[in-house]
């Protein structure tokens, strides 16, 4: 079988996806041990370092959200519902017989339907969750001056942004797994480092 290599991502998309992956990996880790699970940086050092992520990421988003919406980039994310069931066969029980891949990307359509509304539920659900959780969290000396201190509970904060957390981890390490399911298992992580596909 003969294969040809499409240049799927470009630089900037690589480098915003690389530093995203480093963020939330420090985040994770700096964020269990400000739950008590280990010590590695000390509690204090962990916080700084948790926050100082999260800023970053959040700058990181800015920027990037002004890049795809100048490339049109953002339409790889709209989702549809157009050979989803093929896809969910595929990977239940196509994957594991060798099966054809029922979706070929693109340059023009990067995602598959499945990777698209998992991305929207990373953006609608989960992003809203952490980051609400976060800032209240981050500000929570302020709320006087807000009169949110009459209707929010800290614990509950702090519920939310766990929960929040782990739905994340979830989403990371199935992210992960899904990048060994190309023809080869690095496959699509090489991609992600070069920007050209194999199709």
């Amino acid at each position: 079988m003969s294969t040809e290599r499409i240049y799927i991502y470009k630089r900037f998309e690589r480098f915003w996806h690389w530093s995203q992956a480093l963020l939330i990996s420090v985040m994770m880790v700096t964020g269990f041990e400000v739950h008590g699970t280990y010590t590695l940086f000390g509690f204090g050092h962990a916080v700084q370092y948790h926050t100082l992520a999260a800023w970053t990421l959040l700058t990181l988003w800015a920027f990037t959200i002004v890049w795809q919406f100048t490339t049109d980039e953002w339409r790889q994310y709209l989702p549809t519902l157009k050979k989803v069931d093929a896809m969910i066969r595929y990977y239940a029980i196509g994957i594991f017989h060798h099966a054809e891949h029922p979706f070929r990307k693109s340059a023009e359509q990067k995602h598959n339907p499945l990777q698209r509304l998992a991305y929207l539920a990373f953006l609608s659900v989960m992003s809203p969750i952490i980051w609400g959780s976060g800032l209240l969290y981050l500000f929570y000396a302020d709320w006087g001056a807000f009169g949110l201190d009459r209707h929010l509970s800290l614990e509950w904060v702090a519920f939310g942004h766990t929960v929040g957390a782990f739905m994340i981890l979830s989403f990371f390490f199935v992210h992960v797994y899904m990048t060994t399911t190309g023809h080869t298992w690095y496959a699509h992580i090489k991609s992600m480092i070069t920007g050209w596909e194999e199709a």
